[in-house]
């Protein structure tokens, strides 16, 4: 997977937008008003952060090496997942999935009804 390839990925789901709150290379996509992923444009190999399930994140960072604790992010709550070509763009589209529905889940109803409806 790549850059472009996550990109389109995340904005296939529902109520996302990306921007560049931070600075001109963090890239953010955001579902409703929080945060479900962010990567930066410049850093080889790619790395995407993504929230996860605390109890699965401990276990994913023990199975794989390419999935440590959040960079620069709460490290209970993310994990940063190094795309190097060693996981598959299956399990990494399951991992964005976990870390958008976790988000989406978390606004308000009134903020998952405009996204659906």
């Amino acid at each position: 997977m790549n850059i472009e390839t996550i990109r389109t990925y995340c904005l296939s789901k529902p109520g996302v937008t990306e921007s560049f709150p931070f600075d001109e290379e963090t890239l953010v996509f955001k579902v409703g008003s929080k945060m479900f992923s962010l990567m930066s444009l410049s850093t080889v190999p790619l790395r995407v952060n993504l929230k996860c399930d605390p109890e699965k994140a401990i276990k994913l960072r023990e199975e794989y090496p390419q999935i440590e604790p959040g960079y620069h992010m709460h490290k209970k709550h993310w994990n940063t997942v190094v795309i190097d070509g060693l996981l598959s763009p299956d399990f990494i589209k399951e991992l964005i999935d976990h870390s958008y529905t976790l988000v989406f889940n978390s606004l308000t109803k009134k903020e998952r009804n405009s996204i659906l409806y």
